[in-house]
């Protein structure tokens, strides 16, 4: 089972970082990945108020690419592209990486699971986020923050990741979550991408569950119970979308933290529903028993 600490930093902890780092000349490099799908733009928040020497990353423009419509709201960058961001956010190689919003980390997860993709171990999500460091006590600060370039080298490959084809084909042989608010999963509701339901087979599992009330993770004990209701065991595989590859990344880092080994759909239900040849699904459905592998 993955150690919380191999994927998670507590406020407190991250403040005796950034003070043992000044001390010895080690680097943390802090991305503020302040986001949502209300509200894309997190730079005004970020500038009013965030965490010191934190640097902000822009989820719409340097952790997806522009596509066309029928690779999703948010298809994965180049990795070129990406790596020049990452060092243009100061990171370098071997460095240690802390990540957070205030969105009990639903939208910095896709800049954790994007830099873990890419080959960065030492990536860690600030446990309950932004709200955390504040209940803690800890100083905020306001502007902009400039750091010098890095030169960290990224390459893509190091976690697993689902075609839309495999997508498609996965409930026959494995467990296919959807992150999204339940009646999205549904088809009651659909804000954003052009047809409502969820792509077959796949079943209910809305990363909001995987946080307790002050927004920090669950413990690995109860996201075990939590995913091994919705069949997920050792035995089988399991992959994790939601609408835009956005908010399947916590997912994914909560299927870690209780042990599994998930791949993730980036294109998720916003390049499924563009395809009118992808049949959609409504309603609720009940998990399978699948044969051990």
């Amino acid at each position: 089972m993955t150690d919380r600490s191999d994927l998670l930093i507590t406020a407190d902890e991250l403040a005796a970082a950034v003070a043992a780092g000044a001390d010895s000349g080690r680097s943390i490099r802090i991305l503020d990945v302040r986001w949502r799908l209300d509200v894309p733009n997190g730079r005004p928040d970020y500038e009013a108020a965030h965490i010191p020497g934190a640097v902000y990353v822009d989820l719409e423009r340097q952790l997806a690419k522009i596509g066309a419509p029928q690779e999703g709201r948010h298809p994965l960058p180049s990795v070129e592209q990406f790596q020049a961001d990452a060092r243009s956010w100061g990171i370098d190689d071997g460095d240690t990486v802390v990540v957070y919003d205030d969105l009990s980390n639903m939208s910095a997860a896709r800049a954790w699971w994007l830099l873990r993709h890419a080959g960065v171990d030492g990536v860690r999500m600030l446990d309950g986020g932004l709200r955390a460091w504040r209940e803690s006590g800890h100083p905020l600060e306001a502007g902009d923050v400039a750091v010098p370039p890095g030169s960290v080298a990224l390459e893509y490959g190091y976690l697993p990741v689902i075609s839309i084809d495999e997508a498609g084909e996965y409930p026959r042989h494995g467990v296919l979550l959807d992150a999204r608010a339940a009646e999205r999963y549904r088809g009651e509701v659909e804000p954003v991408d052009p047809r409502a339901g969820h792509i077959p087979g796949a079943l209910s599992s809305p990363t909001a569950s995987n946080v307790g009330d002050d927004g920090r993770f669950l413990d690995a004990p109860a996201l075990r119970d939590r995913f091994g209701a919705l069949g997920v065991t050792n035995d089988v595989d399991v992959a994790t979308y939601c609408g835009s590859g956005v908010t399947a990344a916590h997912n994914a880092a909560a299927l870690m933290l209780a042990g599994f080994a998930p791949a993730l759909y980036p294109g998720s239900w916003s390049q499924w529903s563009q395809h009118a040849d992808r049949p959609a699904a409504t309603g609720e459905e009940a998990p399978r028993v699948l044969p051990a592998e």
